[in-house]
């Protein structure tokens, strides 16, 4: 098998990018008099969640997006946080609602978001979001499946007629993915726990997504020679001096000889995922201008 000087997709760098063209964006909104307010709900503690919270907090303080925190009390009841929901729905100065994970045992992650607002919804996780994608509405889609196809994007590859394979068919993540390509004319196939021969399906995909949460399941075997490797698992595993380390589905050590292009973990989805979350916080703060500014004047 031929080794390939595979392309590092650096996701900060590309996360930064992204960064900088919401900041202009952002501050011209905010100097028609619509300043972008995200609002971040969690509930009950996970350090998993203070660690997205930071990033998110950091991510918009940059770009001149307004980051509040929102933390609820992990035995809340159902109709107590949808409550909450609904006051923020209900708050004209809140563009954006994202509703952290994990949530309590007791509660609904999927009710919670579908309590939230559809023009509020920066997470795309709302159903009415995720039925616009199958209608070719992209503009507020699930926030690592756009940072998933922008890394793709980068590599130059034309996504018409490409041929695609995704490891994963979560309403997060494969699933989402899956309909973004279709969109935009790639041939896709979903690949999941019941499918029988998974690497006869990966070797043959000009671009391969992986999302299925098995720490470096994948391996240079498996893929394409020259392909592309979108690397979205996020695994804590033991490392050689028996300190936990991250790493992603994909074993990078041994496909990074073989993958065109190939995303780190950490380093890769990760940072143009936040950088997603505050375009997608622009976007609805665009929505709503123009949703509020619509009912003015039909009222006159």
């Amino acid at each position: 098998m031929p080794a390939f000087e595979h392309l590092h997709l650096d996701g900060r760098r590309i996360g930064a990018e992204i960064l900088g063209q919401v900041r202009s964006d952002a501050l011209a909104l905010t100097a028609a008099g619509w300043t972008p307010h995200l609002v971040s709900v969690s509930i009950g503690e996970a350090e998993a969640v203070n660690v997205y919270v930071r990033n998110q907090r950091r991510a918009a303080e940059q770009v001149g997006i307004c980051y509040e925190q929102r933390p609820l009390p992990p035995g809340i009841t159902a109709p107590e946080a949808f409550a909450v929901i609904a006051g923020l729905n209900a708050d004209p100065r809140v563009t954006g609602i994202i509703i952290q994970r994990p949530a309590p045992a007791h509660l609904s992650i999927r009710e919670l978001q579908r309590a939230v607002h559809p023009l509020k919804d920066v997470e795309g996780m709302h159903p009415t979001s995720i039925g616009n994608i199958v209608y070719n509405e992209l503009d507020l889609a699930p926030c690592t499946a756009l940072a998933s196809i922008e890394l793709l994007k980068r590599t130059g590859l034309k996504l018409a007629g490409l041929e695609v394979v995704v490891i994963g068919h979560s309403e997060i993540v494969g699933k989402p993915i899956a309909f973004l390509l279709m969109a935009a004319g790639a041939t896709v196939t979903v690949c999941h726990h019941m499918t029988r021969n998974v690497p006869m399906h990966s070797r043959r995909a000009d671009a391969l997504f992986v999302a299925i949460g098995q720490p470096r399941l994948i391996t240079a075997d498996m893929i394409k020679p020259g392909g592309a490797v979108i690397d979205i698992g996020i695994n804590r595993v033991p490392g050689p001096d028996g300190v936990p380390m991250t790493v992603g589905d994909v074993d990078f050590e041994s496909c990074r000889s073989v993958a065109g292009w190939i995303t780190p973990v950490p380093g890769g989805v990760g940072p143009v995922t936040v950088a997603m979350l505050m375009r997608n916080t622009l976007t609805a703060a665009r929505r709503q201008k123009a949703y509020y500014e619509s009912e003015f004047a039909s009222s006159q």
